[in-house]
């Protein structure tokens, strides 16, 4: 298949690129076109949308065809889900500089600095980085590459639902690798596409959106990593914190007693996320930890 030599050129992994028509896509956002390389299984979007289109004031408010949810309308019950996770992150590496990447509105940083980390935010989003700055949580507004961070200096770099949006995964890799301290915590947290929910789903899987140009699994993740010069992994499937974490993060979108019912859909996709099937997870929920030699 020919391509635009810049899709090689950005992959993450050892550049024997083959790539071919995997799926155009038939879920919510249909019509879209996923190539695979037959050599290594990366999935990428292509041709891909204008991705600075794409992240306008509307996607951070909640308003776009494409967007994200709001954090500051269920701040107080998403902050369940920040803390858990930081318990969890601080099992590992209990302080430090902490630096998580899409990191928005800036509360999952708020939550990691309550607990006694030095917090630092990148954001693409001129309006998201500015209200995060202006409410005392500093946020660096652009790219990471373009941050120029010093060499191993992170404890902790976070991504959380980030390194799928990421254009050029082969530098940006790199540039996390230079960056974060030897010993030092990457979170990644992504669809697993070795996962069963992502192959039953084919081209209707939820997560082929426009904003999504690379398509990870727990293999691949692993592989570039470890080329990376990583050396130990820590894999959750599903996530990295408590189920009653979840339940408390959900009821910031209950309207009435009835909603609560819900927690038996939340309660079961929870415990079903840790089940195999054949030496695969059933869904594609994901968490990787990974630790930099």
């Amino acid at each position: 298949m020919k391509t635009n030599l810049s899709l090689n050129e950005e992959c993450p992994l050892d550049h024997l690129c083959d790539w071919h028509p995997l799926h155009t896509t038939t879920g919510k956002y249909s019509g879209l076109s996923i190539v695979e390389c037959k050599h290594c299984k990366l999935q990428a979007l292509y041709p891909r949308p204008n991705q600075k289109e794409l992240y306008s004031q509307d996607y951070y408010q909640g308003k776009a065809d494409y967007s994200y949810i709001d954090e500051r309308e269920n701040k107080k019950f998403a902050s369940y889900v920040w803390k858990a996770r930081i318990r969890n992150i601080q099992k590992f590496v209990p302080s430090g500089n902490f630096l998580d990447i899409g990191s928005s509105f800036g509360g999952f940083l708020e939550s990691a600095r309550e607990a006694g980390f030095q917090i630092q935010g990148v954001e693409i989003s001129e309006y998201a980085s500015r209200y995060a700055n202006e409410n005392g949580i500093l946020t660096y507004n652009g790219s990471l590459t373009d941050a120029k961070f010093p060499k191993n200096h992170f404890s902790v770099i976070t991504m959380v639902e980030v390194i799928e949006h990421i254009e050029n995964p082969n530098l940006f890799f790199k540039e996390l690798t230079r960056i974060l301290k030897p010993g030092g915590l990457l979170l990644l947290q992504t669809a697993n596409f070795d996962g069963w929910q992502a192959k039953k789903e084919g081209s209707k899987y939820h997560y082929y959106m426009p904003g999504h140009l690379f398509y990870y699994s727990d293999t691949i993740l692993k592989k570039i990593l470890t080329n990376l010069g990583f050396n130990r992994f820590v894999t959750y499937f599903g996530v990295d914190f408590p189920l009653l974490a979840k339940l408390q993060k959900s009821r910031g979108t209950f309207k009435k007693w009835k909603d609560y019912f819900q927690w038996f859909r939340i309660s079961y996709y929870h415990y079903r996320s840790k089940w195999k099937k054949h030496g695969y997870p059933i869904t594609s929920s994901y968490v990787l930890y990974a630790f930099k030699k």
